[in-house]
């Protein structure tokens, strides 16, 4: 079992900035990678970018340029560096851990991109 704890959300003007941060309570050394994904009203929940323990990651096309996901592993820590915010990145965003095959999820913070 793992818990993971998500801040820095918060309502930001388009081309604006946000960090996520997220930090897990389980020993990294069984986390394989960790994350972000997001789920906008009336969507399905969808992957943002991921990073493995030896720092490999992986970006969705809509994110690639703005976005800058990272990990302190020292810390069980992952962040998720977003800017040139659009009206579109507006969703709910959960931190998740990969440990084996299962996904663990945080409670989610709120995003929301508006003039």
């Amino acid at each position: 079992q793992v818990q993971l704890v998500e801040s820095g959300g918060g309502l930001v003007q388009p081309g604006g900035s946000l960090r996520l941060s997220c930090i897990a309570s389980r020993n990294r050394a069984s986390i394989n990678a960790m994350g972000w994904y997001r789920q906008a009203p009336g969507k399905q929940r969808e992957m943002v970018a991921l990073v493995t323990t030896s720092g490999l990651t992986n970006y969705e096309d809509f994110v690639k340029g703005r976005f800058t996901v990272s990990r302190n592993n020292a810390k069980n820590e992952v962040y998720l560096q977003m800017n040139s915010l659009k009206p579109e990145d507006t969703a709910v965003y959960y931190c998740t851990a990969v440990i084996g095959p299962r996904y663990y999820w945080g409670q989610g913070t709120q995003v929301a991109v508006s003039s």
